[in-house]
């Protein structure tokens, strides 16, 4: 780590281990700031962030069963933050690999799975434990369970030094070298004090100041940035402002990964902060709209296929809302959604090929089981972000599978 990179003290001092000739360079992170003043651009991007979170706590609040929506927003962000750390799994492979018992799972869809089982953690533990040290362990574990990263040491803080950079590099030429292993549990006490006590600052900046310091902090050996990228949905739920899980930050990351890298690294090497809590916050800003999008339209499906299958004596209800909580269907995964008889699951699916719900998609994995899939759904659950869609590409015209 190059030291003369680092001109600014303001959230953190670049050190060397005292009494070691052979130390090298790492940052230590000053405390996280109870009080900041800041500047109109971040003012007027935190007030549209701050409306279109509004617009999505809003819907979930009058829509009937916005749980519906929670699956398929859910995967999305477990997909992208996912991604972002280097994992190849689509939003397909994961659902295709949910609705088959049997089918063996990916490395890379595993992985995904595992931050799933995390994030559902997660929303139950905070009904009754704080965003803590003791939470942030136990999320870890449950992340790197039976994956890859498995033997680094899941749901316990590093105690050894770590760098980010590029493989082959040490802690001389790395762009970033977090805090010592034994300055970790210190600065996780401030952080955990920071994000306990609002002290009145708004609860989006102080997201983007927590997610900042944690990263910072890097207090694993692996999986700081999907357990960094977790904390911030969390944090909003815990403080009333997006009660499910419904904002998926990590897309907007994903997308804009360059510059999500660079702002947090400029925050450590010259103190700015404003910078990195705007693009933070224009990513909350987008990111609300877009999911707002997306679930108005998956509502308006809903409600027309539910309108459908009125006419009918049939279980189409319920398998309209196996549907929406994931598109990809076989004949047991109906058969388990709606309790029927695995021929009378095979009749329900026949009627909503008739319907047009479903289209047969073909056998995938070993033994050749088949699955059918909802196009209409999944096209706006998989379909790209509206803030990167071509002008000819809308939520309902584009569908990928891999």
């Amino acid at each position: 780590m190059n030291p003369s990179q680092f001109t600014s003290s303001r959230f953190g001092t670049v050190q060397r281990e005292p009494g070691n000739k052979w130390a090298f360079y790492y940052f230590r992170p000053a405390p996280l700031p109870r009080e900041l003043e800041l500047t109109p651009r971040t003012i007027a991007l935190l007030s549209a962030a701050d409306a279109a979170l509004g617009q999505l706590q809003g819907l979930c609040l009058l829509v009937r069963d916005p749980e519906l929506l929670v699956g398929p927003y859910l995967r999305r962000e477990a997909v992208a933050s996912s991604r972002i750390e280097g994992t190849q799994a689509s939003l397909s492979d994961l659902l295709q690999a949910e609705a088959s018992d049997n089918l063996v799972r990916s490395d890379d869809v595993a992985e995904v799975e595992r931050y799933l089982a995390a994030t559902r953690y997660a929303y139950e533990a905070i009904k009754t434990l704080p965003i803590s040290q003791r939470l942030v362990r136990e999320l870890h574990a449950i992340l790197l369970q039976g994956v890859r990263g498995e033997e680094k040491h899941p749901g316990e803080l590093r105690r050894s030094p770590v760098w980010i950079g590029a493989i082959h590099d040490n802690p001389d030429t790395a762009i970033f070298v977090p805090p010592l292993p034994d300055e970790v549990p210190d600065a996780l006490t401030d952080w955990e004090q920071f994000v306990n006590n609002p002290s009145g600052m708004p609860t989006l900046i102080r997201c983007g100041l927590m997610h900042y310091q944690f990263e910072t902090i890097h207090p694993f050996l692996d999986g700081n940035g999907r357990i960094g990228r977790l904390l911030i949905n969390l944090l909003l739920s815990e403080e009333g402002r997006l009660l499910r899980p419904l904002l998926y930050l990590s897309g907007y990351f994903e997308t804009h990964r360059s510059e999500y890298y660079h702002r947090l690294q400029k925050v450590r090497e010259e103190g700015q902060i404003q910078e990195w809590l705007q693009f933070f916050l224009r990513a909350v800003q987008e990111q609300a709209s877009d999911a707002n999008a997306r679930a108005i339209k998956l509502i308006e499906i809903r409600e027309q296929y539910l309108e459908q299958a009125s006419t009918t004596r049939s279980r189409l209800p319920q398998l309209a809302n196996l549907l929406f909580e994931n598109p990809f269907v076989t004949v047991r995964s109906v058969e388990k959604g709606t309790e029927l008889t695995n021929q009378a699951a095979r009749n329900l699916i026949s009627k909503a090929v008739d319907l047009g719900w479903l289209e047969v998609v073909g056998s995938i994995g070993r033994g050749g089981k088949m699955y059918w899939l909802a196009p209409e759904i999944f096209r706006v659950i998989d379909a790209p972000m509206s803030y990167i869609a071509q002008d000819d590409v809308s939520f309902g015209q584009r569908t990928r599978h891999s």
